[in-house]
């Protein structure tokens, strides 16, 4: 932000019999002259820089209608936090699709697998705590539980599992497709564990990145062994709370509401089939996968705070931020430990995560300097009402805009 200072009766009336008196007001007239010059330096430095940020607020905001307009999500809401700290809020089509209703401003959402940074910073702290080491099989704190056709979690480390190079299939493939039957079911995490384990290793143990649910459905069990409290409680205590999140929450069982204004999720159970209203569920299948509901600024505080060093010690965030290729999810990610970075066309890095659950897509994060972005459409990219080509030049389009609200092109 520009400050202009604004001098008024700075120089007092001065007689002109006194030579020194004239070379004083001369002195004072250049000085004003200087003062002058600066000032306007400063006018037009500040009017400069507020064109270009209005100019990038322009880009932005012809991106998030693009999201909706020829991408055809139901809506899009978004909020960027430029370097100087100022948050600006987007959104773009509609709430509701049968009754039109308005997109709210930074309304909640339901954020995936974005919940799988939350899940690995409890971890990480206790790590940090002497509690559970990174290089450990899981066997030591969930005796005699991973066993499977080629599965031995006496084998499998806890890095591994939060880095997804344990090679344990996914649960939620063993489910199925239609997220619409038992849309109203709970379900134990116990009951999704033994959904994977019936499926034969994808790998062996540290040999490749591959991404599944089941590594961080164990990494909610191994907190809560570890704690003796459940996961929801932790990461609210751990994470929530002190990083303020008011907006933000694990929800509890039998919640299927989203609490605060919050634009409707939608889906298809099929392709070719209608697009359909998915807001209330049981999200218990997800826990600590991806069970949480947030807000676009609450999720850039959050990755902010963890970037700042506010959450983990500097040896855990260090581990959490070493990487490998994982081009699979998008071109140029890499994964740490429940943390992605993607490179920007600006430079640089932006570290966060990204969420997928039915009804809601979230991608963005945070950098080094202090910008940040998360951006939700009320749709997958396979639910949309195009071809497969269609489908991922959507999802191409979500992961754009966060490239373009963080370099402004």
């Amino acid at each position: 932000m520009f400050v202009v200072f604004r001098y008024r009766h700075a120089v007092r009336s001065v007689h002109t019999s006194s030579p020194f008196r004239h070379r004083r007001a001369a002195k004072t007239t250049a000085a004003l002259a200087v003062l002058g010059s600066l000032i306007v330096g400063c006018e037009s430095s500040a009017s400069a820089s507020e064109d270009q940020a209005n100019q990038r607020h322009d880009v932005v905001r012809q991106r998030m209608d693009r999201l909706v307009r020829d991408d055809a999500f139901p809506a899009a809401l978004a909020a960027v936090r430029g370097r100087d700290g100022r948050t600006r809020d987007y959104t773009a089509g509609v709430a509701d699709r049968e009754n039109k209703t308005k997109v709210p401003a930074d309304g909640q959402v339901r954020i995936g697998s974005t919940t799988k940074s939350f899940t690995a910073v409890v971890v990480l702290q206790l790590v940090g705590e002497g509690r559970v080491s990174l290089d450990a099989p899981i066997e030591t704190y969930l005796p005699q539980l991973v066993r499977g056709d080629g599965i031995d979690g006496r084998h499998i480390t806890v890095r591994q599992l939060l880095q997804h190079t344990s090679g344990l299939p996914d649960y939620v493939a063993a489910m199925g497709g239609d997220f619409f039957k038992g849309r109203h079911t709970y379900t134990e995490p116990r009951d999704l564990l033994d959904l994977a384990l019936a499926k034969k290793a994808k790998f062996a143990p540290g040999s490749k990145f591959e991404y599944s649910n089941t590594n961080y459905l164990l990494a909610g069990l191994l907190i809560q062994k570890v704690t003796g409290r459940p996961v929801a409680e932790e990461i609210t205590q751990r994470i929530i709370k002190p990083s303020g999140l008011r907006h933000t929450y694990f929800p509890s069982i039998g919640d299927q509401d989203i609490r605060r204004p919050h634009p409707r999720g939608y889906h298809v159970p099929k392709p070719g089939d209608p697009m359909r209203d998915i807001t209330e569920m049981d999200p218990s299948w997800a826990w600590a996968a991806g069970q949480m509901i947030a807000t676009p600024s609450d999720l850039n505080r959050f990755y902010s705070a963890l970037l700042g060093g506010k959450l983990l010690k500097p040896a855990q965030l260090k581990q959490m931020r070493t990487t490998v290729p994982a081009s699979d999810l998008w071109p140029g990610a890499r994964y740490g430990l429940g943390l992605i970075s993607t490179p920007l066309s600006c430079g640089g890095l932006v570290w966060g995560h990204g969420g997928d659950i039915p009804g809601y897509e979230t991608r963005g994060g945070a950098t080094e300097d202090g910008r940040a972005v998360s951006v939700t459409v009320t749709a997958l990219p396979n639910a949309l009402p195009t071809d497969q080509a269609g489908q991922q030049t959507a999802a191409d389009h979500v992961i754009d805009f966060v490239d373009t609200a963080l370099c402004g092109k």
